[in-house]
């Protein structure tokens, strides 16, 4: 007869639990780090705790972009180098520092922090499309690059974009399908998306 396993300590329950919010991560790959990190790395995992009690406690979302930032405004949006005529908006910030990487993009950004999903709950207010539309029409804003991922929420999420700014006179283009039906940007080469970036279409 198979010995039941023995329970762990509630302190060990309770990172393992905390280690599965992780992406990617399953119940046997939260116990692994969590095992390794006491056995074998104690003074880093107390770094990962203070690092991450800190940025809990200093990043917010910048007031313009919505992007992480500790300041008001983030980097990209006190910069004078940047056209502020553009306007790329993507889901996550993962998906803006891809887009940066690629060199091939000079505006600003808009990040949505998700998609439309109504599956999900997941509505046009949930994703700041107020804030969007408010920084689309300022009179500046002259093309809104739609760099949403070629998933079905993705594509959904730049097709309900694309029709409420055309309803206000405001251009929208979509980046080219060099990225891969179903890709998300995350997890596509650079070069793929400068390329789909210098090809985007109008919508």
């Amino acid at each position: 007869m198979a010995r039941a396993p023995l329970p762990n300590a509630p302190g060990l329950d309770s990172l393992i639990e905390a280690l599965r919010v992780l992406p990617g991560v399953g119940p046997r790959s939260a116990q692994r780090m969590a095992y390794h990190l006491l056995q074998h790395e104690r003074s880093r995992a107390a770094q990962l705790a203070r690092a991450l009690a800190g940025a809990l406690a200093s990043v917010r979302h910048c007031s313009r972009c919505n992007n992480f930032t500790e300041a008001e405004l983030c980097t990209l949006c006190r910069s004078s180098g940047r056209n502020p005529a553009l306007l790329c908006v993507v889901e996550t910030p993962a998906d803006l520092s891809m887009v940066e990487q690629t060199l091939s993009y000079a505006g600003l950004y808009f990040v949505l922090m998700g998609r439309l999903s109504p599956l999900d709950g997941i509505g046009p207010r949930d994703i700041g499309l107020d804030h969007l539309l408010a920084r689309a029409t300022d009179g500046i804003v002259t093309e809104v690059v739609l760099a949403t991922n070629f998933t079905n929420e993705g594509e959904a999420t730049a097709h309900y974009i694309a029709e409420m700014l055309k309803a206000r006179g405001v251009t929208a283009s979509r980046i080219a399908r060099g990225v891969p039906l179903g890709g998300e940007l995350e997890f596509v080469d650079i070069g793929t998306i400068s390329q789909a970036m210098l090809d985007r279409r109008g919508l």
